[in-house]
């Protein structure tokens, strides 16, 4: 039985080049967003509000973060009633709402991006852009 278990971490660097890509896609598209990194315990790497994102997308793109990193997998997914009462019980903490993606390297957790402020698909589109910077497996 083992007693121990090699760990990945995004780096500070990484999580700003990440970051630094999210934020000109989000550019390019011309939709100022909130985009929130974490590592796998859903603590804050980086974060940026960009200039015009809305603020309550602050709270929402850091529960996107922290739920993409706590269930290993895109946000979004749940259903309704579940997400609502995952919702309640986290205190907002964790979000049924689209925006949210796992960072992995050859399938293993390293950490999440959150991103919120624009359609769903804009928010997607954006944290992919910061996956795609570092190299991390395409979600």
């Amino acid at each position: 039985m083992a007693v121990t278990r090699e760990t990945l971490t995004l780096t500070h660097s990484g999580a700003m080049t990440a970051l630094a890509a999210a934020i000109a896609h989000a550019e390019a598209i011309k939709v100022p967003q909130c985009i929130f990194l974490v590592d796998v315990s859903g603590e804050v790497i980086a974060s940026v509000r960009m200039d015009g994102a809305k603020y309550l997308s602050m709270h929402t793109a850091r529960a996107k973060a922290r739920t993409a990193a706590s269930i290993n997998a895109p946000t979004g997914t749940m259903t309704a009633e579940f997400g609502t009462a995952a919702g309640i019980a986290s205190q907002g903490g964790v979000t049924s709402l689209p925006g949210g993606l796992p960072i992995r390297f050859g399938n293993r957790l390293v950490a999440a991006i959150g991103v919120g402020s624009g359609t769903g698909d804009q928010d997607f589109e954006v944290a992919r852009a910061g996956l795609a910077a570092i190299g991390a497996d395409a979600v």
